[in-house]
């Protein structure tokens, strides 16, 4: 993984000093919450319902043992002994008191690890792929590109004041793990009939408000021009996005109202002016950042060796590994969903005992998830077995990845002041109505998605089933979309119906489930396979039965 230079530590280092000056002038009154409010922003901190909230980067997700302790140290000493795992690959600490963030920020500086771009209409976390580096099916990494892209996009000084937040995702197989196609740019990392590395790249992609779907720009750029391209992106947005409205002011929108054609070649122009110049990337420095990301020296291990007395090992055996490049190697998934738990939360004890498993079993590695799980890249097969009696030791156990209470949620109306209703109730209820593992199983393959109003933290759009939180007439609703997917299939969610009352929401997923299993063609046949051949009618006229009559 990527390690700082002399510049990077020089560079968050002087941010702490700006930073906890700007908040010993807002704590004496010296400036006031309106003009502290850009200053917090561009370090992560966010004022919410009950509290501020301090927003982490991960840079694409990757971190290790020593840096997932200080966040332990953090959860302990400086909030409520727990951190939330977001759907950006990022932690968020909801309870930390203004005074002491200063210190938290220092304390991370001493790790390689910072908040700036963690929120403010600028370039955000750069995400990528969980499984980089170590998937079997995987072209090359997309880790170092996503690299050079956080190097070029920190405090860029043409791109720090955007209209609207930027969003960059970077894959590396033909499989999207990274959801690039609901990203302002999303770069699918492959090769030409040459061999040589380059990159399909969309625009256009978003959730929020107005979802829309990303749509290709490029089929191959070659990777010497990935920052001169990212430029010119940025520049046509920046001269060109509206600052009138900020629920229009995102690319997507741009794209939809100017039409594709005529940005692509407005595009088109601004890169011709900057090609093979000095953002030309070298060869030299494209390899000086991808050795950083070198696979580990994987020792050769026995192929597998199995323990079948307990049957929860099997069941995460079979959902939360996943195949390596190489084959006595697996890469891990460590659901942070258990049965009735709280979606990408986890205990400082629980951060601590995944450093610990991390530097014992998976050469000091760790990635966090857009479905905010955490991932070790790189176990050997044999160790499979202490690595599960480790986490169960830990309270990691749960496998259940990719299953219906793999659910995504964001912190809805416990937490955030824009929400509309509760996200992290109704997740809980309904992994706990469908918690049975052998339910889990036959139901197989099934995203849910949980948004607590209608800025889509949560990514309902992109649920096979997702649930938005209205509110109507000062009551909690709960609309719920079909048929979304974020993968190399990427497709919005078709609102269903009216909403429903909080109380009667898990009744009528399990409506669409009990339809799902009735209508499918066998066990093979997954839910969003069912629903794409079936389309949304016999999902609606299981949930609103008067209406099927009437017709």
């Amino acid at each position: 993984m990527y390690r700082y230079d002399e510049f990077d530590h020089d560079f968050v280092r002087e941010r702490v000093a700006q930073f906890t000056d700007q908040v010993e002038r807002r704590l004496s009154g010296e400036i006031t919450e309106d003009q502290f409010k850009p200053l917090r922003l561009m370090n992560g901190v966010y004022l919410q319902l009950h509290a501020y909230m301090l927003r982490i980067a991960v840079p694409y997700g990757t971190m290790n043992g020593r840096q997932m302790r200080m966040l332990a140290h953090i959860a302990r000493k400086y909030d409520r002994g727990y951190g939330h795992f977001t759907t950006r690959q990022n932690i968020q600490f909801n309870w930390p008191k203004l005074e002491d963030i200063p210190a938290i920020l220092s304390d991370l500086a001493e790790v390689e690890m910072h908040a700036i771009q963690t929120s403010g209409n600028c370039i955000r976390n750069v995400t990528a792929d969980h499984f980089s580096g170590a998937a079997a099916d995987e072209v090359a990494d997309p880790r170092p590109y996503a690299e050079i892209l956080r190097q070029w996009s920190s405090l860029h000084p043409e791109f720090s004041f955007l209209p609207r937040k930027f969003k960059i995702a970077v894959t590396g197989a033909e499989r999207d793990r990274a959801a690039i196609q609901v990203h302002d740019i999303g770069l699918h990392l492959k090769k030409n009939e040459a061999g040589e590395l380059g990159f399909a790249v969309y625009i256009g992609g978003g959730q929020g408000r107005t979802p829309m779907i990303a749509k290709k720009v490029r089929d191959f750029l070659p990777e010497a021009d990935l920052l001169a391209y990212a430029t010119a992106i940025l520049r046509v947005y920046n001269l060109n996005g509206r600052r009138d409205n900020k629920y229009k002011a995102r690319i997507k929108i741009l794209v939809h109202e100017t039409g594709l054609e005529e940005l692509k070649t407005d595009i088109e122009r601004e890169f011709e002016a900057l090609k093979n110049g000095e953002l030309t990337l070298p060869d030299g420095d494209i390899e000086a950042i991808r050795r950083y990301f070198a696979l580990p020296e994987l020792p050769e291990r026995e192929r597998d060796r199995f323990d079948t007395a307990d049957s929860g090992y099997l069941d995460w055996l079979t959902r939360n590994t996943a195949a390596h490049s190489r084959d006595d190697y697996a890469m891990v998934t460590i659901s942070l969903k258990p049965i009735g738990g709280i979606p990408g939360d986890a205990t400082d004890a629980q951060m601590e005992a995944v450093a610990d498993i991390a530097e014992r079993f998976a050469f000091d590695e760790i990635r966090v998830s857009h479905e905010q799980n955490l991932v070790l890249p790189h176990v050997a097969r044999a160790d499979l077995q202490a690595v599960y009696a480790a986490l169960k030791e830990a309270g990691l156990e749960t496998g259940n990845a990719g299953l219906i209470t793999d659910i995504i949620a964001c912190p809805g109306l416990d937490y955030c002041a824009l929400a509309n209703a509760r996200s992290i109730p109704l997740a809980q209820q309904l992994s706990e109505r469908f918690g049975n593992p052998a339910r889990q199983a036959e139901i197989g393959d099934l995203k849910i998605k949980i948004s607590g109003c209608i800025n889509a933290c949560g990514h309902h759009h992109v649920g096979h089933i997702g649930l938005l939180g209205v509110e109507k007439k000062g009551a909690e609703l709960y609309q719920i979309t079909l048929g979304g997917s974020a993968d190399e299939n990427t497709s919005i969610g078709e609102i269903v119906g009216r909403g429903f009352e909080p109380e009667k929401v898990t009744d009528a997923v399990e409506t669409i489930v009990d339809t799902y299993l009735h209508l499918r063609h066998d066990n093979s046949e997954t839910f969003i396979e069912a629903y794409r051949r079936l389309g949304a009618q016999p999902f609606k006229d299981a949930l609103y039965p008067e209406k099927a009559k009437a017709a």
